[in-house]
């Protein structure tokens, strides 16, 4: 069993001078904290407007700041946001393959479409697209990453012509490839599609079994990767917040978790939002009592004691999952208290999971999965290499001559570029040798 942390990087009102400031350092610290710790992977989101809720905009720069002080901590895009309105392809496999070489072959690839108003209007990109743009974006970063030169794509929401995207990954041909998963239907199309799950539905024990069950027979009788391998792994979030006491543990949890759950569903269900001027706490603190009357404990799971956090990860392990993805900040928890927990899970919890026959268990499954993989590996219709007579070339833009009104550039000869290069030269100071 892997484990990992997610990160929302919540920031509830009220701000105060610093405090944005401080939230990023207590993250980059919690990160360097799971890496010392033994915990496998950090998983970070990108969300944009999402006020308090979400405070990530910029995973790449947090990760990049993790990958300087970890050692072994795998360092996961909970997901990269794909539109292209978001994110140009070329400049995601160019952050992707920069943070794999940073970190020393550390990335993991998720990747998603992202669902909130406030994203989707904020850059343009239609509700009734964002899955084809998904689509067709994943899969050319993957290629993107994979090939040299990238031939060039002429698609329906961009295209660009044949370069060579540099720098590349550390894993070759690309670093695993996952998708952020919240819902039934998701996870079979990740497994149709050969990536990885990300489920951040936080379902209970008993519920994720049917879930894993529809993924593994999607890989077996349907995939055909997008990307340039199969990723077969289902990771699965789960709040947590541990202590001895059972109770307390609780207490402190609910009105984080609380807050959370009522920033979804201000963002993706009922809410109304101000940007700038909405207070999303006090809207949660308006709704507190009939929130925590309404809400029922769930029983086993890692909000609770080392134990019934075991009790949980079994439930886990016997429904089929690959990975724990701990969420332990959110609302108002402190960086004091994620660090505790945290800690009690590498302590108390972790290491009956890390074990020889846990590792036998997972090669089980890659072993009955492997024909499977190699006869979807055979259905993926491949973007084709270019050969070195096929790759086209290219000029600079002759800018001085054409800019000076003297010549179009289509008038303009070979010859051109000695007297250019001369003037340019001259005018920053130098005097070129006579040759």
């Amino acid at each position: 069993m892997k484990f990992g942390i997610f990160l929302e990087i919540q920031h509830p009102r009220p701000w105060t001078e610093g405090s944005e400031q401080q939230l990023f350092q207590n993250t980059i610290e919690q990160i360097e904290l799971a890496d010392e710790l033994g915990i496998d992977h950090v998983w970070e989101v990108e969300h944009h407007f999402l006020e308090e809720y979400s405070h990530s905009s910029a995973p790449e720069i947090v990760l990049a700041a993790a990958a300087r002080n970890t050692k072994r901590i795998r360092l996961g895009h909970g997901i990269v946001a794909m539109p292209p309105n978001y994110n140009h392809p070329a400049r995601v496999a160019e952050r992707i393959a920069t943070l794999d070489l940073v970190s020393g072959g550390r990335v993991d690839f998720g990747t998603g479409e992202t669902a909130s108003r406030s994203e989707l209007e904020g850059y343009g990109v239609p509700l009734e697209h964002k899955r084809a743009m998904w689509l067709e974006a994943t899969e050319q970063a993957a290629n993107m990453l994979a090939l040299d030169p990238y031939p060039g794509y002429d698609g329906e929401y961009f295209s660009m012509p044949c370069r060579n995207i540099v720098p590349k990954a550390v894993q070759r041909p690309h670093p695993p490839m996952w998708m952020a998963c919240s819902n039934r239907e998701a996870v079979r199309l990740a497994g149709r599609l050969g990536l990885g799950v990300l489920c951040f539905s936080f379902l209970p024990p008993g519920e994720v079994g049917g879930w894993i069950d529809d993924y593994y027979e999607a890989i077996k009788t349907e995939c055909v990767p997008i990307g340039h391998f199969v990723n077969a792994n289902f990771a699965i979030a789960e709040p947590l917040v541990l202590d001895y006491d059972s109770d307390a543990a609780f207490e402190r949890a609910l009105p984080n978790r609380l807050f959370f759950s009522t920033g979804v569903a201000h963002f993706y269900v009922a809410g109304r939002h101000t940007p700038g001027r909405t207070n999303l706490w006090n809207i949660f603190e308006d709704a507190r009592d009939r929130l925590e009357a309404e809400h029922t404990r769930r029983q086993p799971s890692c909000i609770g004691t080392p134990e019934e956090a075991r009790e949980a990860i079994h439930l886990l392990i016997e429904a089929g999952a690959d990975q724990v993805m701990l969420g332990a900040q959110a609302g108002r928890v402190t960086h004091g208290e994620i660090c505790d927990s945290l800690r009690l899970f590498s302590e108390e919890v972790m290491p009956e999971f890390k074990s020889v026959a846990e590792d036998q268990r997972r090669a089980r499954r890659l072993e009955e999965l492997a024909p499977y993989i190699e006869a979807a590996m055979e259905r993926k219709q491949w973007m084709q290499p270019l050969a070195d007579d096929e790759i086209p070339s290219f000029e600079p833009f002759k800018r001085e001559v054409v800019e000076s009104g003297k010549a179009d550039v289509d008038e303009l000869e070979p010859d051109s570029f000695q007297a250019i290069s001369k003037n340019l030269i001259t005018r920053a100071g130098v005097v070129p040798e006579e040759r």
